[in-house]
């Protein structure tokens, strides 16, 4: 029996429970509006569930592992054992904790939460189509929609994710065993990531990449501390290398390769699993957009302007089905600017100041302009920089390697941008992104006293740096 359908009422109807999606509806709640999230997998999103969390609890309880084992010159002796199973099962400890708290901080700002998959109806309509059989569908008219339905991994021409052989990022992220060799095909942020932790607790990995260096799109002093970091680990990379195919074999599989550079010459690699990461596309074709007319670019992501709206005044998006840049914190803001813009408040998106991190070894840490950039711009960029091996706090955490870098405007001394590379720098960015957000100067950031012995020194120093006034450098 097939349950009929029924039609529901909301003033905003928000499509897709994750960082964007849920923080969109908590947001509109608050201001008065009644809301109706859509989700049909879990709260929290890719990101919470199968990214971001996930991945950077293993990046943790595998570096923690790492360091135990190599830590003899600071007279730490130790020969760590990983069980992966007991890893991941921690791991998701976590993911389940905060996905409940997501449903549950959703649940008391008072939003309607509703499984199932939400397709465009007609101007005003969306029906949600309920999982399982017999379950039928339900129509939600609104005033206003969020689309927030995220993105997923890109397959690549005959490396179909099968869960066995060919593994999406999600698949690598539960893997319970550890396998004796994991090839890697991509080496951006997410393949960087993971060949460190496969590493980490005992895989023999091998990076191809298609391109001529790792983490495209960051500057290469930048990108050649990871490298040389991740190189060290033992992780054997190969540049320039397209995967074509690949053969399941007795003990694992084969992938061929070849390369443009070279002629097409071919490479073969043996490994255990195969883990594909060569980025991320939108979630944009379950939801029927043509019948509401929202127009979307040549790779399917939705267009919208500062204020996260769509080619139709009535339907916004937010997060990675919004385009790039593609970062959780990112989808936050849009889905707070969304929710105020609908409730009639003045809000408006400022990309100049959203940092960006890469959680490798050791992290990666940027925010505005490089100086390249600024000088493309127009300005006379002041530029600022303080190595850590200059700084006594990364000596006494055994790190040597990366730096902080801060670029201004040379006739204002207004922040611009900056690029970190070593521990912490995920955390260490948030300063130079307060700075470029609030207008700050050199002389802002210089005269600020920063706690001894810290990591944020850096930040300070390189700002003096760049003044003409370094003390420590």
């Amino acid at each position: 029996m097939v349950v009929g359908d029924v039609t529901t009422g909301t003033d905003v109807l928000v499509i897709g429970g994750g960082p964007g999606g849920y923080v969109a509806a908590i947001r509109a709640a608050q201001l008065g509006r009644d809301v109706t999230v859509v989700e049909m997998d879990d709260y929290g999103g890719s990101c919470l569930n199968h990214g971001c969390i996930p991945s950077k609890a293993l990046i943790s309880a595998s570096g923690l592992a790492h360091r135990a084992g190599e830590a003899e010159r600071m007279g730490v002796y130790a020969e760590p054992a990983v069980d992966m199973s007991a890893m991941v099962g921690w791991k998701d400890q976590i993911v389940n904790r905060l996905t409940k708290g997501v449903e549950s901080l959703c649940e008391r700002a008072g939003a309607t939460l509703m499984t199932g998959r939400a397709e465009f109806a007609g101007d005003g309509e969306v029906r949600v189509v309920k999982a399982g059989d017999g379950q039928g569908s339900e129509t939600v008219s609104f005033e206003h929609a969020i689309v927030a339905t995220g993105s997923r991994p890109v397959e690549i021409p005959g490396f179909g994710f099968d869960g066995e052989h060919v593994l999406s990022s999600r698949d690598a992220l539960a893997l319970e065993s550890v396998p004796d060799r994991l090839l890697i095909v991509g080496a951006g942020y997410i393949g960087m990531e993971l060949a460190t932790v496969f590493q980490k607790v005992g895989s023999d990995v091998t990076v191809v990449e298609q391109l001529d260096g790792v983490l495209p799109g960051y500057e290469a002093d930048v990108t050649d501390v990871v490298h040389d970091r991740v190189e060290s680990l033992g992780v054997d990379f190969h540049f320039q290398q397209t995967a074509r195919e690949w053969e399941a074999t007795d003990d694992g599989l084969l992938v061929w390769t070849d390369s443009e550079a070279e002629g097409r010459a071919e490479k073969r690699f043996e490994a255990d699993r195969c883990l594909v990461a060569v980025g991320r596309q939108p979630v944009t074709d379950t939801l029927n957009l043509a019948a509401v007319d929202v127009e979307t670019d040549e790779r399917g992501f939705i267009e919208t302007d500062d204020q996260a709206r769509t080619s139709v005044d009535s339907v916004f998006a937010v997060g990675d089905v919004a385009g790039e840049p593609m970062l959780a914190h990112k989808a936050f803001a849009e889905g707070e600017v969304a929710a105020e813009v609908i409730a009639g408040e003045p809000a408006a998106l400022d990309h100049q100041a959203i940092p960006a991190a890469v959680f490798t070894d050791p992290e990666i840490g940027t925010v505005g302009m490089t100086a390249d950039e600024a000088a493309e711009a127009g300005f006379d960029p002041a530029v600022g920089e303080m190595p850590l091996r200059a700084s006594g706090r990364a000596l006494t955490l055994d790190e040597r390697e990366g730096f902080v870098r801060i670029v201004a405007d040379g006739e204002t001394g207004f922040v611009l941008g900056g690029q970190i590379v070593g521990p912490e720098a995920s955390e260490l960015v948030a300063e130079l992104a307060l700075a470029v957000e609030m207008g700050a100067t050199l002389e802002d950031v210089a005269s600020t006293v920063h706690v001894h012995p810290t990591l944020s020194e850096a930040v300070h120093e390189a700002a003096k740096g760049a003044r003409g006034a370094s003390i420590h450098y």
